[in-house]
């Protein structure tokens, strides 16, 4: 089983085992989550009901549709992610989004404990009241610390076979009706529906935040789509699950907040969702959070492997570990920004990968070993990011995330038929 930990060598056909109930199962439970949840209520307040459904259906079927193809990439070559960008970036090129990667996905984990703590505190002074020892968030932070790190060191074949498929999903389904169930049991949709956002939030940045969310998962997926059987049950089982989760899940975020939420606090929309059913959804979504630091910290790991000549299992332990530190000092921020500007890094970048992947290279897993730069997607990637900032800061009304992958796709496209392999390849 070594290769299956292996950042850099592709996994054998013997342990791709993944099919599409199995992708399905993993990408529903990581398009759920409280952080799904507190996006939709970011929402709410600028978009209206309609408007953030709307903004939301229309992101995530975009970024859903990156998501799968990449995930096809995995399972064409069998490589991790960091390994696999080899293919289009070269070796030392590579190693410029491993570190970004690994920066983002400790940022993610350390943010999804802040939220577990959070939201297992508002669940004890529910319960227990203000004064109980269980409302202790520094207790809460090393449990959820630890279950995530140990998910993490147990590696994604035990994880999904043996805890999301046989059980963890039908929890999460459960809870997701149940909440659904109160949502049209005591609100009236009908007002929510009529009523117009604030206009706080332009249509354009809710499409940007909406796809940032499937995008933001773009830079680990083939850590876990390299286990697929086959390219077509990855791609349907990778988009189909994330979008029902992300949607049904954000939705309920954008709705609860103008529903119940009596304030703009952070911890409002949590409030709101314990009150529903005793508060038992909240904590089987909670559960489910677990899983989304479990991905973080592993890919964290898997990335710190292509950089590191260290295990995987012992990397993820010790980052693990790290976020767990992390979210012992950190409040829960506002993490807007945090999100638009991963999607201004990655998105472009995924732009230039799926062309060179999918059209130049044709889903050949070339050889990487003789390109130590290749230029032209450097280049195309580079121009990718800076068309982001340039539409994020003086055109924000017509979006920044779709075009700038578009563009940069667009650009290695044009350079990749362009260029020669001693002009692309710096060897």
């Amino acid at each position: 089983m070594a290769s299956a930990y292996s950042p850099h060598q592709a996994v054998s056909m013997s342990q791709r085992v993944f099919g599409a109930r199995d992708m399905f199962s993993l990408w529903f439970s990581l398009g759920i989550g409280l952080m799904v949840l507190q996006l939709g209520a970011l929402l709410a307040p600028g978009l209206g009901l309609s408007g953030a459904l709307l903004a939301i259906i229309c992101g995530t079927a975009v970024g859903v549709l990156l998501l799968g193809a990449v995930a096809v990439i995995g399972s064409d070559t069998g490589l991790s992610s960091m390994a696999a960008l080899k293919l289009s970036l070269g070796r030392q090129g590579a190693v410029v989004p491993a570190l970004l990667n690994l920066l983002q996905l400790v940022g993610w984990g350390a943010f999804e404990l802040i939220v577990m703590r959070d939201a297992a505190s508002v669940l004890a002074v529910r319960a227990f009241g203000e004064g109980s020892s269980w409302n202790n968030p520094a207790l809460w932070t090393l449990f959820f610390g630890a279950l995530a790190t140990l998910l993490a060191v147990s590696g994604p074949l035990t994880f999904v076979r043996k805890v999301l498929r046989k059980w963890g999903i039908w929890l999460l389904l459960g809870a997701c009706l149940w909440l659904t169930w109160n949502l049209f049991h005591k609100a009236d949709l009908n007002a929510l529906w009529v009523r117009a956002g604030d206009g706080s939030m332009p249509f354009a940045l809710g499409f940007d935040i909406a796809i940032a969310m499937p995008l933001s998962w773009l830079p680990l997926i083939a850590d876990y789509s390299r286990f697929g059987k086959a390219a077509g049950r990855v791609f349907a089982g990778t988009a189909l699950g994330f979008f029902c989760g992300n949607v049904w899940l954000m939705g309920l975020g954008v709705a609860y907040t103008l529903a119940f939420a009596e304030s703009a606090e952070v911890n409002a929309l949590l409030l709101a969702l314990a009150g529903a059913g005793l508060g038992i959804p909240l904590l089987l979504i909670l559960l489910d959070e677990s899983e989304n630091a479990f991905a973080d910290i592993h890919s964290a790991a898997v990335s710190s492997g292509f950089l590191l000549p260290l295990k995987v299992p012992h990397l993820a332990l010790a980052i693990g570990t790290f976020c767990t530190l992390i979210a012992w000092f950190a409040p829960l921020a506002e993490y807007q920004n945090f999100l638009l500007l991963i999607g201004s890094v990655f998105a472009p970048l995924f732009g230039v990968v799926l062309v060179d992947h999918f059209i130049l290279r044709r889903r050949r897993a070339e050889s990487a070993t003789q390109c130590v730069w290749r230029w032209d997607t450097l280049l195309a990637w580079g121009c990718g990011v800076v068309i982001y900032h340039g539409l994020s800061h003086y055109w924000p009304e017509i979006g920044a995330t779709l075009p700038a992958l578009l563009l940069a796709a667009g650009l290695q496209l044009v350079l990749g038929h362009l260029s020669r392999k001693r002009l692309a390849c710096a060897v």
